[in-house]
């Protein structure tokens, strides 16, 4: 089963849901939504419409990230970021938790930077934080964006259960049971994709092994894309 949507919405609602029966949710991502407005979503969505939810950055983003301007909320950011064992941490895994109970979400993807690559502190932290923070029942996607060793990375999926997300067209994505891409541009966010590396991705997607994929797109001319590879499949 391959699943299709954009990263956000790109156009209004009622034409999103016209197409698509899936987005990730961004806007948990920099300022968690009030409940009520996540309740709205999830009540004039159809049944079978699916949300997944990004990951609030102060799980994953120090607090010197620029992203952090966009952040309403007045909080206490010490050593807010990196999956960190700290109040503010565990704070922003609560109420991304949250956000994804009302909307009825069973995924939430955590993209960290990459500033956050792969030294020995940051790996026990992303350890520590599967094993002993992030313990309710979801399914946990991790978008390392920083240098890594491909191997270990799959290794780490295997030993924390929790899967991984990749840019098909900048890393080689690998069999997993959810299959989890996201599409920001080749060369940069403008990038637009074109009729055959559309087709290439499909390809890409057929030589692996998954039960379920989803392909989400997050650059300018997303809705233009998850249109046209819809089309394709």
């Amino acid at each position: 089963m391959i699943k299709v949507g954009c990263c956000g919405f790109p156009v209004s609602w009622q034409e999103y849901i016209k197409e698509f029966k899936l987005v990730e949710v961004q806007k948990t991502f920099y300022n968690p939504p009030g409940d009520n407005l996540l309740i709205r979503w999830r009540e004039k969505a159809p049944s079978d419409f699916e949300f997944t939810v990004k990951a609030w950055q102060l799980i994953t983003h120090p607090s010197s990230s620029p992203t952090y301007r966009r952040l309403k909320e007045a909080l206490d950011f010490n050593r807010a970021g990196f999956f960190n064992n700290t109040s503010v941490v565990k704070y922003g895994y609560k109420r991304t938790v949250e956000c994804a109970r009302i909307l009825n979400a069973g995924i939430i993807l955590f993209q960290t930077p990459p500033s956050f690559t792969s030294s020995k502190k940051n790996i026990n932290h992303l350890k520590y934080f599967f094993t002993h923070i992030a313990t309710e029942k979801f399914i946990y996607i991790w978008e390392p964006r920083g240098k890594w060793d491909w191997s270990e990375v799959e290794k780490l999926a295997r030993e924390l259960r929790i899967f991984i997300a990749v840019d098909p067209f900048k890393v080689k994505p690998f069999s997993q049971e959810i299959l989890y891409l996201r599409l920001h541009g080749i060369d940069n966010y403008r990038y637009r994709y074109s009729h055959r590396e559309l087709e290439q991705l499909i390809n890409t997607i057929r030589g692996l092994r998954y039960d379920v994929c989803y392909v989400l797109f997050n650059n300018i001319y997303m809705w233009e894309s998850a249109l046209k590879f819809k089309e394709l499949l």
